[in-house]
């Protein structure tokens, strides 16, 4: 038998048996998708609120995660944020814009061995303080670099 067709067949089968189980009721990928989500984080209306949904209410100032970010960002629309953590063990990173009327505007989890960086888009009512949390060690650390914004993204 031909080994291409084998190999189509085998896929074909395995993606009717797992269509079969979410059909059942047996597997359902959105609860996988969703383990992570901070609802209450994502919509909390102001800084202290999202902080503390997350768990970090009195984060550690830190030198160890570095932002780069525009010092003048000519369209609040799209600012082009990266960040990296040197803190060791980091479990996660969240990008918070202080003055967005929605402050936390990222959340992303790492498992062990992945690098702690993370590069986004992130939409600028107008100039207004960039703050990252990352977790690591059981602790959470921060650090903070202002953005001046020229033409607000958020209907500005």
């Amino acid at each position: 038998m031909n080994e291409f067709r084998r190999a189509v067949l085998k896929r074909a089968g395995a993606s009717g048996a797992l269509a079969a189980a979410c059909a059942a009721g047996l597997l359902r990928p959105r609860d996988l998708l969703a383990a992570g989500w901070h609802k209450d984080a994502f919509d909390a209306k102001s800084l202290a609120e999202a902080l503390k949904s997350l768990g970090a209410a009195s984060p550690a100032e830190s030198k160890d995660i570095v932002i780069d970010a525009p010092q003048l960002a000519e369209n609040g629309a799209a600012v082009l944020i990266e960040v990296t953590s040197n803190l060791p063990n980091t479990k996660s990173i969240a990008v918070l814009i202080e003055k967005n009327s929605f402050p936390l505007a990222a959340k992303f989890d790492f498992i062990e061995g992945a690098a702690p960086f993370v590069r986004l888009n992130v939409k600028m009512g107008e100039s207004s303080n960039v703050r990252v949390i990352a977790q690591a060690g059981g602790k959470f650390f921060t650090a903070v670099k202002e953005v001046k914004v020229t033409i607000g993204g958020c209907g500005g």
